[in-house]
């Protein structure tokens, strides 16, 4: 149908068209002549189809003027269906147009109007074949619905705000600064930084300002630990966001308390010293020797020196002349070893052999043996256990002895020493006094049994009333 243009300002939106294509839009026209009246639109959207611009037509009217004629696209019943016309009628469109133009400057209004009768048949009957044929297609523009509210088509939302923004990164850094206590920069100090079990230890040193700087760390959990020799080590856990460059505070390393245990282990050569010093010291009611007993059970050896040293301390000692002086005056009363007679003399001659007899097995069984045979000739103290064996303890040492070794073993020391003590006092024992062998098993008899005596006193005694003990 050709409706008569008016002088209207209102036209559909030009849009690009394909080739020898256009959308024809069709809707319903009223049974008078006055078209109807539009729905109000929104503003529309761009849309990739098409519509067609309004085609315009000269018109000769009675009198030899023109009159233009607006073609306008039709809405079928059923609004928001758009048809598209296929070439034949976009071709009888253009060519009824240019027939128009050409008939409006040389034909007559009779002839224009005959052609424009058959113009138009021919119009309506491509028309009809066109939108019987047609397929509808949903419509690229906003249409009405029932309620009266335009309905615009949305378009799909595209996430442009994932595309917009950078891509997070996986990984972060880890840095710091390691200083001491007064704020001076610690360079060299080891740091390491572990993110989860699985994971490797990533370690460096920090630079000469003091700073370390790890890369690509992982998100999640770290521990961040700094140690250095002589420093107290120093331990961070925190956790560390996706991309994030997360500096650590300043890390103060303190000096580490250094507890050094010193045992003053002294040799054995001090330790023999020192015992030796008490060994002079010790006396009987702080008066009469008592330098060769031991109240240590692990004490240290002897040297030969110190052996020497103590037979010729002991043979000196002022209360050992007493003693001597005692005995001698006991054999002048007695009258044993008649032959150096009596008085002054013979008292002298006697204090002279019991003084040679004391020596004598001292100085061999107390120095000299015990240096070869690496024997110790003191008696050492036992003070545990039964009073028998105890006993028989102390009656045993004479035989059996100590050895430098700290093992027992028989006391070859003191028994050759008496021995060879009273051989040698055949020497000086008066002529008709001497008996060979005998006197050398008599004397040597005397001295083992007066050993004997003493050791056992030694064990129950003697130890009470000993002073400057070890």
């Amino acid at each position: 149908m050709f409706v008569p243009a008016r002088e209207s300002k209102t036209h559909f939106p030009p849009l690009a068209r394909r080739p020898w294509q256009l959308d024809v839009t069709l809707r319903d026209l009223p049974s008078n002549t006055a078209p109807a009246a539009l729905p109000a639109r929104t503003k529309l959207e761009p849309l990739t189809s098409c519509a067609p611009s309004s085609l315009v037509f000269p018109l000769a009217q009675p009198g030899g003027s023109f009159r233009s004629l607006r073609f306008e696209p039709l809405l079928l019943a059923h609004v928001g269906q758009t048809y598209t016309t296929p070439e034949c009628l976009h071709f009888a469109l253009h060519t009824f147009g240019n027939l128009l133009r050409t008939a409006r400057l040389k034909l007559s209004t009779p002839t224009i109007s005959r052609f424009a009768r058959v113009a138009g048949l021919l119009f309506c009957a491509a028309l009809f074949n066109s939108f019987s044929s047609a397929t509808p297609v949903p419509s690229q523009h906003p249409h009405d619905n029932q309620s009266g509210q335009t309905n615009v088509p949305t378009a799909p939302e595209t996430s442009l705000a994932g595309e917009a923004q950078p891509r997070q990164k996986s990984y972060g850094t880890v840095s710091g600064r390691v200083v001491d206590q007064n704020g001076n920069a610690l360079a060299g100090i080891n740091v390491q930084i572990r993110c989860d079990q699985e994971s490797p230890i990533q370690e460096l040193q920090s630079d000469e300002d003091g700073r370390f700087d790890f890369d690509r760390i992982p998100p999640g959990s770290f521990q961040l630990t700094t140690m250095a020799e002589g420093f107290v080590t120093q331990t961070i856990s925190n956790t560390l966001r996706p991309g994030e460059d997360y500096v650590v505070p300043p890390i103060t390393m303190s000096l580490a308390m250094v507890v050094t245990e010193v045992r003053v282990s002294p040799s054995m050569e001090e330790i023999a010293q020192e015992e030796f010093k008490d060994l002079e010291q010790q006396r009987v009611l702080g008066i009469v020797p008592n330098f060769y007993v031991s109240y240590v059970g692990e004490a240290a050896p002897l040297s030969a020196k110190r052996k020497f040293e103590l037979a010729l301390k002991a043979t000196t000692d002022p209360a050992t002349m007493v003693a001597v002086a005692a005995i001698a005056g006991v054999n002048q009363g007695t009258n044993r070893f008649s032959g150096y007679g009596q008085g002054a003399q013979g008292y002298a001659k006697r204090y002279g052999a019991s003084y040679a007899n004391f020596a004598s097995g001292l100085w061999i069984g107390g120095a000299v043996l015990p240096s070869i045979l690496k024997q110790d000739p003191r008696y050492f103290y036992k003070g545990s256990g039964t009073k028998r064996s105890r006993f028989l303890y102390a009656v045993s040492r004479p035989f059996i002895c100590k050895g430098d070794n700290q093992r027992w073993q028989p006391n070859y020391s003191s028994v050759f020493g008496d021995l060879a003590a009273g051989g040698l006092s055949n020497l000086y024992i008066p002529e008709r006094d001497r008996h060979g062998a005998r006197l050398t098993f008599e004397n040597a008899g005397i001295a083992l049994g007066t050993s004997v005596a003493i050791n056992v006193l030694q064990e129950f005694v003697l130890q009470r009333i000993t002073s400057r003990k070890q």
